[in-house]
């Protein structure tokens, strides 16, 4: 992992961005479409890490944007390629725009400064959204990737912010996948590779040296 000085030179707040990625009611909340994956984040402490580095960011300038995946109640444009996509079809809670299900979900707050971008089609928070051209125009060089899942989501954003330029800095406790297993073997095996990887007590240091008053 970067020393504090290196990463703190990461993170300036003028070109860094906060990026949480499906942390939202229907994926993290109570009433979870995917209750694994809900209990796993929670348990873990991932979604209160989350939440943390969301207020530091508010405090310190960084720029927060949350990526929400939703389908319209007629599914129209939604994918169907892949059995993961047939699969949420069935679920009992569905990712509908509009509905509780995508409100960003507690204990992570949004400013009225933050950009919540929502996509109603395939796997990646970066690819085929506006995540990307945000990140362009707001200066972006550094963006911190966190939420879920470790399974796809986290390393598709990964990989896109990677392919675009950026440098991606990944907080290995503010991320959560299933089983509890696969997201340390994950990190450890892909991440490692393209990422930088820090902790969430290593952001928060860095960050709250830079809090604006």
């Amino acid at each position: 992992m970067p020393s504090h000085e290196q990463l703190s030179e990461l993170l300036d707040p003028a070109t860094t961005v906060l990026l949480t990625v499906e942390c939202q009611q229907g994926v993290v909340g109570p009433d979870s479409a995917l209750p694994e994956l809900a209990k796993e984040a929670r348990s873990s402490g991932v979604l209160a890490n989350v939440a943390r580095l969301v207020a530091a960011a508010h405090d310190s300038g960084v720029q927060v944007v949350h990526a929400i995946a939703e389908r319209r109640p007629d599914g129209r444009g939604a994918n169907r390629n892949a059995r993961l996509f047939r699969a949420a079809e069935r679920l009992p809670v569905q990712q509908l725009s509009g509905t509780s299900a995508v409100r960003v979900a507690a204990p992570i707050e949004v400013s009225e400064e933050d950009f919540v971008v929502r996509r109603l089609h395939g796997l990646s928070p970066i690819q085929g959204t506006d995540v990307d051209p945000l990140l362009r125009n707001l200066g972006c060089r550094t963006l911190v990737v966190t939420g879920v899942s470790a399974n796809i989501a986290i390393p598709n954003a990964v990989f896109d912010a990677v392919n675009r330029g950026y440098t991606a800095v990944v907080p290995t406790d503010a991320i959560a996948g299933v089983p509890s297993d696969y997201t340390p073997a994950m990190i450890r095996n892909t991440l490692a590779l393209v990422a930088t990887l820090t902790t969430t007590a290593d952001l928060l240091a860095c960050l709250g040296r830079r809090k604006r008053v």
